[in-house]
Formats: structure tokens, sequence, C-alpha cells
């Protein structure tokens, strides 16, 4: 059985073309083993980081404050979520150059040093070892592989750097470029979500 975590981030909810592609890749798992645990954190909606968070965190468990026990427990939800998911599935629009900021919330929540990361003489090293990531992007205009592409080298740095190295990106570009475009991306992007899947099976 392959549990697997999908993390959406669109503000557009169920209209969000990243949703779209996220959906399909799972329809398209449908009868194998599969466990799916779905998080919206646009839903969630977060706050950003504060030092008080991060001290509840930094504070051990048994000398928690009620106050501490509470914001702690936000993040050690997620944390949990995160370790036994064999794969994370990340729905990611294009906001400003960048990701949501709710999915930058997100993932201010799950690193954390000495559970999902540690820091040694040599540097970081991740602590979620032996998982897969698949993210798909949608982007009104093009940018993979671009200066302005900001996503899949903070994406790639971020989840190499809690462990996860086996990174798949699907691209659905030029969405706002004309429904020619958007119609041909999208097809497109279903596409390479079969290959993806078939290669799962294989």
């Amino acid at each position: 059985m392959t549990s697997i975590l999908v993390v959406y981030s669109s503000l557009n909810g169920e209209n969000s073309k990243s949703t779209e592609l996220a959906d399909y890749y799972l329809q398209s798992r449908e009868g194998s083993e599969t466990s799916v645990t779905k998080v919206d954190v646009a839903e969630l909606a977060l706050a950003h980081l504060t030092g008080e968070e991060m001290q509840a965190w930094m504070t051990d468990a048994s000398e928690r404050t009620s106050s501490q026990k509470r914001l702690a427990a936000v993040s050690d939800d997620l944390v949990a979520q995160l370790q036994a998911a064999d794969e994370i599935v990340l729905a990611v629009p294009m906001y400003n150059f960048g990701i949501p900021s709710s999915l930058k919330a997100y993932f201010d929540r799950i690193a954390r040093a000495g559970i999902t990361f540690k820091y040694t003489e040599t540097g970081p090293v991740g602590l979620l070892e032996g998982k897969q990531a698949k993210v798909f992007a949608s982007r009104g205009g093009v940018y993979e592989g671009g200066d302005y592409d900001t996503q899949t080298p903070y994406l790639t740095h971020f989840l190499n750097f809690i462990g996860i190295t086996d990174v798949k990106f699907v691209y659905a570009e030029g969405l706002s470029m004309g429904e020619d475009s958007a119609n041909e991306s999208i097809a497109n992007a279903k596409g390479k979500i079969i290959e993806l899947t078939q290669k799962v099976a294989d």
C-alpha cells in the first residue's frame, strides 16, 4: 500500500488547473493499492510563522504551556502527515513568479530541525529519505527553464533539504495566453502524467 499526501495550494480551489492536474494524477493511479490524504493549505489559512510558535517547537513537550502545546500541535500534525506518506504530490500555481504564500507557510511548519532535517559538521541532512515527490505546476505564462521560473529550483532545494531527492515536475504553461494555448498545455501535461503513472506501475 502506497500512502500519498496531496498538498493543494491554489486560491481557486477545484477550478484550479494545478488542482486539476493533481487530481488527474490521482485518478490515473486508481486501481493501484494507494491511500490518499489531502491537505489544502489555502483553506488551512496558516498565519505567517512567528517567533512564539517556533519557540513552542523548541520547548520540550513535557515543559510546554497550554498555549505552546496548541501552537506546536499545528506543526506536529502536519509533520506527522508528511512522515507517514510514501509519496508527496504538490499542486502549485505560480503567483508573481513564486509559490503561493500559503504553501510557504506550510513549508515553514514542516522544516523542523531534528525532525525533518538535522545539522551536522558537514552541513544539513534531510531526514525524510525514501520518499518521492510529484509537482504539478500551472502558470499563466511560459517560464520553464527560464530566469523567471523561481519555483522549480526553490521546490527542488526545499524538498532535497528535508531528504526528498526523487522529485519530478509536470508543467502546464501559457494558460493565460489564449484558449488554444491553454487546452494544448493541459493536454500535454496530462500526457506526461500518464507517462509518470506508467513508470510507477513498472
